[in-house]
């Protein structure tokens, strides 16, 4: 094994890897929020050419300062809390991995919820007519109004299904990552960028498919106004009312997205890791 590859990835290689990716993914995960809000039925293309339409390109990065946060937050907690507790459990087995990851998820997932807030609220805006658009300015811009319209406790506002999410994404993202990383290498794939790629594609999928309910509670949650659902039940129970595909819309667009933003983190992950990371101390 190469001295490279010998390299332990630092805490916060998560949240400078996961920030990079956002850069490029930052529209997709727009349309996603858009298709999961939306109680039009809009298609992914029709959404995007309206909002072009109306609005034009920059609109398509509506929010990136709160995406930004957010990475510096939710990824980079959950990602830190993952590495730093690799250092004292054995994550040799899936279980290791699963439990250490929706640990560390559970924990980002609350560190994040106001930047998570101010993220799909700011996406939001887009889709909105410009007398009902809350016009944050950027996303600091946003924390302080929240606080100050609203009282700080709204920051918090679907706090308790952004940790839960964020336990189910870090589990299908960090765990199913390392096992199909460890899996691949048992069978002879080399530790290159390919190998990295495949890994990074089946945690995209795992991670979807375990989030996605979730997120569409979670984001009607965050993005409704005083007084529209009276609990986190009620938010299930309108959803279902729509049918049950209800709680897999923006499937495809939440893959769209997932899949390069995922593939891109652990990329950046991997040459951060490869060529900043630390050297054990040999034994």
């Amino acid at each position: 094994m190469s001295a490279d590859q010998q390299r332990i990835s630092r805490w916060y290689f998560g949240g400078v890897a996961s920030s990079m990716a956002a850069m490029v993914t930052h529209p997709l995960d727009l349309m996603k929020v858009l298709v999961q809000t939306n109680k039009e039925k809009l298609s992914l293309v029709d959404t995007s050419r309206k909002i072009f339409k109306e609005q034009g390109a920059l609109a398509f990065y509506n929010g990136i300062s709160a995406s930004i946060l957010r990475q510096y937050t939710y990824t980079l907690s959950r990602f830190g809390f993952y590495t730093m507790g690799a250092n004292f459990i054995d994550t040799k087995s899936m279980i290791s991995k699963v439990t250490l990851a929706g640990m560390s998820g559970y924990v980002g997932g609350l560190v994040g919820a106001p930047a998570d807030l101010i993220n799909v609220r700011l996406q939001n805006d887009v889709k909105l007519p410009p007398d009902q658009r809350r016009n944050y300015a950027h996303a600091i811009d946003g924390l302080v109004r929240v606080v100050r319209e609203e009282g700080w406790l709204s920051l918090f506002n679907g706090a308790s299904m952004n940790a839960l999410r964020g336990a189910f994404m870090t589990v299908g993202q960090i765990a199913f990552y390392e096992q199909s990383k460890d899996i691949l290498i048992n069978y002879g794939c080399p530790q290159r960028m390919d190998t990295y790629i495949v890994a990074s594609v089946i945690s995209a999928v795992a991670a979807t498919a375990l989030t996605q309910p979730i997120d569409v509670i979670k984001t009607r949650q965050m993005n409704s106004r005083s007084g529209e659902y009276k609990s986190l039940s009620d938010v299930f129970y309108k959803t279902a009312l729509e049918g049950p595909m209800a709680f897999y819309k923006g499937s495809i667009p939440a893959l769209s997205r997932l899949g390069p933003h995922t593939i891109l983190l652990f990329v950046s992950l991997e040459f951060l890791r490869t060529h900043f990371g630390w050297l054990p101390e040999p034994k």
